[in-house]
């Protein structure tokens, strides 16, 4: 996401601007008053035929100087508040949905223990009771670690795993895992396509990116989740096509999914929740990687088509690359000191 600036950058681009107004008022003003005060002065002998060229231009020059200026001024100040106020919103959005989310696990995990604790349970009630409240604390768990996890992400502080890797045998591996842990079965997820290319990429992130455009497919889907994925390189590039049966996307929403906090409402699936953070984390982590990801959608109930597109590791931005491993490396080397 673009950089914000601080409250006090805002508070310094008014203040020029006003700085700047004061000026052109105070020359006009000078201007004004000074020929006034010659022409009462003077004005009788001189001749009609005479004028002031050098100070009319000056201060015409000036004048059409200084309101550009003010218009600059205070259109960066007003478009940059108007992103602070919908940044606002997006978080106040973001608070209302991450505290639904904590909220009903921890109210579920609630009533289990109260109910455990004020009434005799039978002992298989019980052993529900537990795999129930250790499913809701998973998806605390989960929920507050991709929250620091993007955080950590934002601030470079990510000791990530890179690797090279055979992206056909890793994304077939990735999409089995992802498979079970979704509960998919027959042809709700296929892979069409094979590569033997290799790319440098965290193999848990890629399974970050894989899980949520997943999960994405399952909770805007109205019907049966069909998801169709397609692998396949070119000369530079390892490119994964992600494609699902779900309601689809706007066009004017399609670029902004991919913002922080941003979720969109859709009155056929109004209890979807989220956080607005899962397809921000999917562009990070490919953006991570030197790739980039795009979507595509041909309007309503056509479903949605991801396009990722990795640079193969002996073929483009090596050194890049390189430097993911070394980073690795270094985090490795980190670790091993630590330990001794």
């Amino acid at each position: 996401m673009r950089k914000q600036h601080s409250l006090l950058y805002h508070i310094f681009v008014f203040v020029l601007a006003q700085i700047a107004w004061l000026m052109l008022l105070g020359i006009w003003i000078y201007w004004y008053v000074s020929n006034y005060i010659i022409f009462e002065k003077v004005g009788d002998q001189l001749s009609p035929q005479i004028i002031y060229e050098e100070l009319n231009v000056l201060a015409f020059v000036g004048g059409i100087i200084l309101l550009v200026s003010i218009s600059f001024g205070m259109s960066m100040t007003f478009r940059h508040l108007n992103i602070q106020l919908k940044l606002t919103r997006l978080y106040d959005n973001f608070i209302a949905n991450i505290t639904h989310e904590l909220k009903s696990p921890l109210s579920s995990i609630q009533l289990y223990l109260e109910t455990l604790l004020t009434r005799d349970v039978p002992v298989e009630k019980r052993r529900e009771f537990y795999e129930l409240m250790i499913k809701d604390a998973g998806r605390l768990k989960n929920l507050i670690d991709s929250i620091l996890e993007i955080s950590a992400l934002e601030q470079k502080k990510v000791a990530h795993e890179y690797h090279i890797y055979k992206m056909g045998e890793l994304i077939n591996s990735v999409v089995l895992a992802s498979k079970e842990q979704f509960k998919l079965y027959g042809d709700e997820i296929v892979i069409h396509g094979q590569t033997d290319c290799e790319c440098v990429v965290d193999k848990a992130a890629l399974k970050i990116v894989i899980d949520n455009l997943v999960d994405n497919a399952i909770k805007y889907s109205t019907e049966k989740p069909r998801i169709l994925i397609r692998i396949f390189a070119n000369q530079k590039y390892f490119i994964l096509e992600f494609e699902d049966n779900g309601i689809g996307i706007p066009l004017k929403e399609q670029k902004k999914v991919f913002s922080k906090f941003y979720r969109i409402y859709n009155k056929d699936i109004p209890n979807v929740k989220g956080t607005g953070l899962g397809l921000y984390w999917v562009r990070e982590i490919i953006r991570n990687f030197g790739g980039n990801i795009s979507l595509s959608s041909e309007g309503k109930y056509k479903g949605c088509a991801f396009r990722i597109e990795l640079p193969i590791y002996e073929a483009s931005k090596k050194r890049y690359i390189n430097k993911l491993l070394e980073l690795t490396k270094r985090n490795t080397n980190q670790m091993g000191n630590s330990d001794e």
